[in-house]
């Protein structure tokens, strides 16, 4: 089986989290999707987040007409950093024969390197790179650690083009907040309904 699994901090989550893993999805063959909402994602310090019940409800209502998509609650513990690494390395352990592919942006990929324990997360998991048009491996290869150039000659890169979505969470927080109109599409209607019902971002 191969499934990948897709991280963040979905604060909220929107199309821009869904269409291009789909396109993923797709491009790469994936049986199931694991989205992995964390608590306290380790590259965002200082910042402050919907509580991690309520962005995990967020991805639920999300992802309920994703039939190959779910959610998992195991980086969620209060207060402690997420590492992608712990992850991968438990989701090998539980099932040796999974196929796992870490989904992320071109921009996650030219900073993987500054990842915790990077080198374990390769040898456990493919990557399957979202990338925007115009985005050229080519222009970034240069500054990449050999190691890491050797991940995509050995072919466990796929590089999977796909276009940007024209929205972000901080556009989104900031139309809750003001009460702005959502554009169409850009979040689940479920999701909308949820953060007005609760004023998440009041």
């Amino acid at each position: 089986m191969k499934l990948g699994i897709f991280g963040g901090s979905f604060d909220p989550i929107h199309s821009g989290h869904l269409v291009p893993v789909r396109k993923a999805q797709q491009a790469v063959g994936l049986d199931r999707v694991l989205y992995l909402p964390t608590a306290r994602p380790p590259h965002k310090p200082g910042r402050q987040f919907a509580r991690s019940q309520r962005r995990f409800a967020m991805v639920e209502l999300a992802l309920l007409d994703e039939p190959d998509f779910e959610v998992s609650a195991w980086e969620l513990t209060p207060g402690v950093p997420a590492y992608t690494v712990d992850t991968v390395e438990r989701l090998r352990h539980r099932d040796p024969s999974v196929e796992i592919f870490l989904i992320l942006g071109g921009d996650s990929f030219k900073q993987l390197p500054t990842w915790h324990r990077w080198r374990d997360i390769v040898k456990v998991a493919s990557l399957a790179v979202l990338t925007r048009p115009g985005w050229d491996y080519q222009s970034v290869e240069r500054g990449l650690p050999e190691e890491m150039r050797d991940v995509v000659a050995q072919g466990k890169v796929a590089f999977v083009g796909n276009d940007p979505v024209q929205i972000s969470s901080t556009e989104l927080r900031h139309l809750f907040r003001t009460g702005g109109e959502i554009p169409k599409g850009a979040v689940p209607e479920l999701v909308v309904k949820y953060i007005r019902k609760y004023a998440l971002y009041r």
